[in-house]
């Protein structure tokens, strides 16, 4: 109920402050069971675009874990479907937790490969949780206002846009080596690139917050 009655919350508020959304490609979601959402993370509320646009399909979330240490925003977290990860020593629960959402609940999952929106570098933990999960890995990008200011500024409403790629079904046989991860990874660049320029060949992503 809780994240049935958010949604329309959140959605409201990503309506109310930039306008309608665009997307490119929502035939490609799996049409049935679970799958994983992955792509880059550029925007503090790029993760809920992606699961408004995927409704009435519901998702889990990876969250730091420093989120869940304020009493009132982990029960926030833990009612929209949000797990804790410890980003510095992830473990064996980073892996395990997901997977068993994936295959135990009605939950599909959302994820950031990079695990930041201040570095690009996949880390393989999705290509590890589609393998051992046998669910498909959807990548997805957004574009649109990346800072806080540009996303409530009223002249920028309707200025975002999403896309959705081909599913990408790991072969359950494949080992999980490097050399392995590194195609998938690359993959998943590839495709994001490919809907970057889908939705607009002239886009760059720029950190706000990059080190000079």
């Amino acid at each position: 109920m809780f994240y049935f009655l958010g949604r329309y919350f959140v959605t409201f508020i990503l309506w109310l402050f930039n306008g309608r959304y665009h997307v490119i490609g929502k035939e490609k979601l799996p049409k049935e069971g679970n799958y994983i959402i992955v792509g880059p993370h550029r925007a503090l509320w790029d993760m809920f675009y992606f699961a408004t646009m995927a409704w009435p399909k519901r998702f889990a979330f990876m969250a730091k874990k420093e989120l869940f240490k304020n009493p009132i925003l982990r029960w926030l977290l833990e009612h929209g479907n949000a797990f804790p990860v410890d980003r510095q020593n992830p473990g064996i629960s980073a892996i395990k937790k997901p997977v068993d959402i994936l295959k135990k609940t009605d939950l599909s999952l959302i994820m950031f490969p990079s695990g930041s929106r201040h570095t690009q570098k996949l880390k393989g933990g999705s290509v590890v949780i589609a393998k051992t999960s046998g669910k498909p890995l959807v990548p997805m990008v957004y574009q649109g206002p990346v800072t806080l200011g540009d996303f409530l500024n009223p002249f920028k409403r309707g200025q975002v846009h999403l896309a959705v790629g081909e599913p990408i079904q790991i072969d359950r046989k494949m080992k999980l080596n490097d050399e392995n991860t590194a195609k998938i990874d690359q993959q998943l660049l590839q495709a994001f690139d490919d809907l970057d320029d889908e939705i607009d060949p002239n886009y760059v992503y720029v950190d706000p917050k990059a080190k000079k």
